[in-house]
C-alpha cells in the first residue's frame, strides 16, 4: 500500500482523510438522531443544543491544546495556524466534557447527558480512524517499530504498529459491550462515564507503543490527561470495582 491514500481532484492530489473525517461527523449525527427517536429525553431540545454547543466549543479548545502539549520542544515555535491544525481526539473528548458541565451550569440543567452520545462517538471514531490509517506516518497516529505479527510498513519502510487500526478494533469491542449492557439498569450518566474511562485507559496503554515526546515524569500530555480523565471520575470507577467484585 502506498501512504498516505490519495485521489485526483481538478489536477491535485487530496488525502482521502479529509473524506473519512467529514463523514465521521456526518454519520455520527445521524446516528445520533436515530437512537434519539421514541426516547423520551429528560433534556428539552432547546437545551440539548445548548449543550451540544458547550461540547463543540470545549472540544475544538480541549483537542487544540492537548496537541500542543503532546510535543514540549515545539511549543515556543507554534503558530496559530499549526495550533489550530494540530488536534487530538482525547483532547477533544476532555474538552468536551468540561465543555457540557460548564454549559449545564450556565442553563441549571442537572440531568447526566452524555449516555446518548456513546454509541454515536463510536461509531464516529472508528470511521475517523480510517482516515488517520490512511495517512500512515504522516500523521501522528503510527506506532513504534515492531516485529509483532500486526507490523506493517506505514509509507517509511519500517515495521510498525498499526495503532489506527487497532483503535478500530478497540472500538468494534466497545460497540459490542455497550449493545450488550443496552437494558442493564444503570444509573443515568453511567454509560458515557463507562465509555470516557474504557477510552482513555486504551489511549493511556497505547501511548506505550507509540513515538510520544513526555511531558511531565516521562508520560505524555495524552497519558496525563488519562490519568485527570480517572481522577475527575474516581467516584465511578470506585462504584465499577466495586460491582465488579
Amino acid at each position: 500500500m502506498n501512504f498516505p491514500f490519495q485521489f485526483n481532484l481538478f489536477g491535485d492530489a487530496v488525502n482521502y482523510h479529509i473524506i473519512f473525517e467529514t463523514l465521521a461527523f456526518f454519520v455520527g449525527v445521524r446516528v445520533y438522531y436515530y437512537l434519539k427517536k421514541g426516547i423520551a429525553d429528560p433534556i428539552s431540545d432547546i437545551n440539548r443544543l445548548w449543550i451540544m454547543l458547550g461540547a463543540m466549543i470545549g472540544a475544538l479548545i480541549g483537542s487544540r491544546v492537548i496537541a500542543l502539549l503532546e510535543n514540549p520542544a515545539e511549543i515556543m515555535h507554534q503558530t496559530w495556524l499549526t495550533f489550530y491544525q494540530n488536534k487530538t481526539v482525547a483532547g477533544g473528548f476532555l474538552g468536551g466534557l468540561f465543555g457540557v458541565e460548564l454549559m449545564k451550569k450556565i442553563i441549571g440543567v442537572k440531568t447526566a447527558s452524555g449516555d446518548i452520545y456513546v454509541i454515536p462517538i463510536i461509531v464516529a471514531v472508528f470511521i475517523g480512524r480510517i482516515g488517520c490509517f490512511s495517512m500512515g506516518v504522516t500523521e501522528n497516529t503510527y506506532g513504534i517499530e515492531t516485529g509483532f505479527i500486526f507490523g506493517m510498513d506505514l509509507g517509511d519502510g519500517k515495521l510498525r504498529h498499526p495503532v489506527a487500526l487497532y483503535e478500530m478494533a478497540y472500538m468494534v469491542l466497545l460497540f459490542i459491550l455497550f449493545q450488550t449492557i443496552k437494558h442493564k439498569n444503570l444509573q443515568n450518566g453511567d454509560r458515557f462515564k463507562l465509555f470516557m474511562v474504557l477510552y482513555f485507559l486504551y489511549r493511556f496503554l497505547v501511548e506505550f507503543i507509540k513515538p510520544y515526546h513526555p511531558l511531565l515524569l516521562d508520560l505524555s500530555a495524552i497519558q496525563w490527561s488519562a490519568l485527570f480523565l480517572f481522577a475527575y471520575y474516581y467516584q465511578f470507577i470506585l462504584r465499577l470495582v466495586r460491582y465488579a467484585q
